[in-house]
């Protein structure tokens, strides 16, 4: 993952955020340095920070499949540093990861998305005396892979990314995409555009920008469901990114970890800054920067910019939540849900991510996370 290297605009984009508790979406595929001499993987110097505080028992999650590497890799840190404690996250999407939630069936839920007010009414029932509310992790950028034989750089913008998703532009040499790429010789292939099959937060993402930038073009309504007219559904970031990585003339979303780990290229974004923008966790991060508080209380949604023009911001994120009860935890749980999340939003839970390029959570925001996980009854 490259990243920009004009150092004034890394240095302001970045200096004034701080590693948060964060949701990253897979590893980068670098060499494994954790094996021990026996071939054992060692747990992580971070494990050593972990406070269990009462922790015991086995802790049920469920959702979001962006943060399942993120997840797997803290959950290996803290059963090492926790004896008699086990969690088990299990990687769906965000819808069904909410519908868990809301009928009491997991200690906490991953979403891309923040609650709907019907979602929090309904949490009631579950969190007694409390409701569900929402916890920023760490933003990450969503990326457009792409499978073309022959073309090895694509620039796009909003309007020609909801046409393509809309069925309206149905071959790559269209002249709207050809504008857009001068000097690229582009194929007649027909474009196969694919999407997430089940609810997913990463969609809803998806929609919200190109309902904020593409004007006409995309009438539709920022949903967790796929609202578009053809194309392929396919199950989860990596059915899509699969699907994109074996068929050519293929388009789909997914988060950009899943486009590094396959070696699938991605499209350029055309914001009407100066240059095209690239998919990074860099350039995702000057997009998040301008992130602002919308929930009330204890819950910590966050509201995007997503028609930023700034230069190498790159505006098709997400952030990932953790969704928990204010109050009415299960007793059970709620020491293993307070001490693993509190460790997910420590600074030695970030250290190991960082390197993976995602886009970290202002450090005002990321302070009010760790209280309110401590405040969590």
């Amino acid at each position: 993952m490259k990243l920009q290297r004009k150092s004034m605009l890394r240095a302001s984009a970045l200096g004034a955020l701080v590693v948060s508790g964060a949701l990253v979406l897979t590893a980068c595929g670098s060499d494994d340095n954790s094996k021990t001499g026996d071939g054992t993987t060692k747990p992580s110097a971070a494990a050593g920070d972990i406070k269990c505080d009462g922790a015991k028992g086995k802790l049920l999650a469920s959702g979001s499949s962006a943060q399942k590497n993120a997840v797997d890799l803290w959950v290996k840190n803290y059963m090492a540093a926790c004896s008699g404690v086990e969690v088990n996250y299990k990687s769906s999407s965000s819808g069904e990861g909410i519908v868990a939630f809301n009928q009491g069936t997991v200690g906490f839920a991953g979403s891309d998305s923040a609650l709907k007010p019907e979602q929090v009414e309904e949490s009631k029932k579950i969190c007694t005396g409390g409701q569900g509310i929402d916890l920023p992790m760490v933003g990450g950028p969503i990326a457009l892979g792409f499978n073309i034989a022959g073309v090895d750089k694509l620039n796009l913008d909003a309007p020609t990314i909801a046409n393509i998703f809309n069925d309206k532009i149905k071959k790559w040499d269209d002249e709207a995409i050809k504008k857009l790429n001068p000097g690229v010789t582009l194929p007649s292939t027909a474009i196969q555009h694919f999407h997430r099959s089940e609810d997913s937060g990463t969609t809803e993402n998806l929609g919200k920008y190109l309902k904020a930038t593409a004007g006409d073009a995309w009438p539709h309504e920022a949903a967790k469901k796929w609202p578009a007219p053809g194309g392929l559904g396919a199950s989860g970031s990596s059915g899509v990114a699969t699907q994109v990585k074996q068929v050519d003339g293929s388009i789909g979303y997914f988060e950009l970890s899943y486009a590094t780990s396959q070696n699938i290229k991605t499209v350029d974004l055309n914001t009407g800054a100066a240059a095209p923008v690239k998919a990074t966790g860099e350039n995702a991060s000057k997009a998040i920067a301008a992130a602002k508080i919308a929930g009330t209380g204890s819950d910590l949604a966050l509201k995007l910019d997503y028609t930023t023009k700034a230069e190498g911001a790159y505006p098709i994120v997400l952030v990932t939540y953790e969704v928990v009860c204010d109050k009415g935890n299960k007793p059970e749980t709620l020491p293993t849900v307070k001490s693993f999340l509190n460790y997910t939003a420590s600074d030695a839970g970030q250290k190991i991510l960082l390197e993976n390029g995602y886009a970290p959570i202002p450090a005002e925001i990321n302070a009010k996370v760790r209280e309110v996980v401590n405040s969590l009854g």
